[in-house]
């Protein structure tokens, strides 16, 4: 199975008085990491089909913690598909520095239709076209 690996610099904001990466700037890490994949793969997590706009809004978002890593330390984040559902995707997150292990993570997110005139989202199918890209990287 393929997986996605990114690199990531530990800025400043990311860190806490100590200079430790914050827990919290955990998750904008791996956001950033899926965005660059979805590009890595010409999509997108801001998408239009036919029927109109639709996007990734996140269900479920959790990362443990192994090591403390500190600023500047340059991360190595790899991506992989735990689960692709019919309407939904949870990616695994694994981060290390130096390859030792800092931690990991996971995000859910379904496919939600945009509504163009107020509304709700509405959850909808993973157009085939996309899930076929994504297929490649599912460890399931």
């Amino acid at each position: 199975m393929p997986a996605f690996t990114a690199t990531r610099r530990v800025e400043f904001r990311d860190t806490d008085a100590a200079g430790i990466m914050h827990f919290a700037s955990f998750f904008p890490l791996m956001e950033s990491v899926e965005h660059e994949f979805l590009r890595h793969l010409g999509l997108s997590v801001l998408a239009r089909d036919a029927a109109g706009p639709f996007s990734w809004p996140r269900v479920n978002a959790q990362c443990e913690f192994q090591n403390a890593v500190r600023f500047e330390n340059v991360l190595s984040v790899t991506l992989s598909i735990s689960r692709l559902g019919t309407k939904s995707i949870t990616y695994q997150f694994d981060v290390r520095h130096d390859d030792r292990p800092v931690a990991t993570g996971s995000m859910t997110a379904v496919c939600c239709r945009l509504p163009t005139s107020g509304g709700p989202l509405q959850s909808m199918p993973i157009p085939a076209a996309v899930a076929e890209k994504l297929r490649p990287y599912c460890s399931e």
